[in-house]
């Protein structure tokens, strides 16, 4: 089977990577133009441009789709399937009806919930105790196409974004290769997709402030979901403070963002009469710090307000 795969971020390299390692001929690669990043503005390649170059592989980032040059470049290829996996660019539907088996997306929630760009970092701030992957058919909709393969798995209580992205990547992998198998035999029963639908919409700096009258579990899931990037942030003494990781934990009832104790431990009371402890955070230009490291240098009395 004659593949072409779309995909960018190191999400999309598992299936990438079990593609090659399967033996499946992958003809070419389509991934995001090299973006500048971090302080130094470095031109830098995406996470699956990077396995493409390793593998000998053809790499093509186009900017658009709208041009036809990069649906001649695909006719020309003449793919039996194309794969897309985070890709970040919708595809119009003149590529959609090129290949012979149509375009495949390994997506990472339970269609129809969590359609769109950021479903794993949503379904861990919606608190939702599983997800999966759906492998889906893909029309003009976004995330709308018929379910061709379905794999469910836990959320752990403490189990952050980051985390999730990994096992879901290495999930998309192995449920794409038995989504492939039902294709290539025609044995695939592609269903319609039923219940209630939700749009996972683009994670921006606007969901990182702590509303510490939420309830703990509430704010939990804030941590877990914006750990690595952006980060649930708030205020300590005035300074803006990113926490990287936290846990629920028992208390006693206080004020909503009230500091209940800091000996060794930062234990904030949440709006539900709950608790968390935080266990690593971060000072605007530092490093990351476990609690003790942080008290250690900077105390914090009982009955101080976080967030003011």
């Amino acid at each position: 089977m004659k593949i072409v795969f779309m995909g960018t971020p190191d999400y999309a390299v598992s299936s990438l990577q079990k593609l090659i390692d399967e033996k499946y001929d992958v003809a070419a690669v389509f991934t995001q133009p090299d973006k500048k990043v971090g302080r130094k503005q470095l031109l830098t390649p995406s996470a699956v441009k990077k396995t493409a170059v390793q593998n000998g592989i053809k790499v093509y980032q186009p900017n658009t789709f709208k041009d036809g040059a990069a649906d001649q470049i695909l006719k020309d290829i003449a793919p039996d399937a194309i794969i897309v996996a985070a890709y970040g660019k919708i595809l119009p539907k003149s590529v959609l009806e090129i290949p012979k088996y149509g375009c495949i997306n390994v997506h990472a929630s339970l269609l129809p919930k969590y359609r769109g760009a950021a479903p794993i970092q949503h379904a861990v701030l919606d608190g939702e105790e599983e997800t999966g992957i759906t492998i889906m058919q893909m029309d003009e909709g976004i995330d709308t196409g018929d379910i061709l393969y379905t794999v469910r798995t836990k959320i752990g209580i403490n189990e952050t974004s980051a985390e999730l992205f990994e096992r879901l990547a290495a999930l998309g992998a192995d449920a794409l290769m038995q989504a492939l198998s039902l294709v290539q035999s025609g044995n695939v029963v592609p269903v319609k997709q039923t219940g209630e639908s939700s749009y996972a919409y683009m994670i921006d700096k606007t969901l990182c402030p702590i509303d510490w009258s939420k309830s703990a579990f509430e704010v939990h899931n804030k941590i877990r979901g914006l750990q690595t990037w952006p980060c649930a942030e708030t205020l300590i003494n005035g300074k803006r403070v990113k926490i990287h990781a936290s846990f629920l934990c028992e208390g006693r009832v206080a004020k909503a963002g009230e500091v209940i104790s800091s000996n060794g431990k930062l234990i904030v009371s949440c709006g539900d009469g709950k608790c968390i402890s935080i266990t690593s955070l971060q000072l605007e230009g530092k490093k990351i710090m476990d609690i003790r490291s942080y008290l250690a240098g900077n105390p914090l009395n009982s009955g101080l307000i976080l967030g003011e």
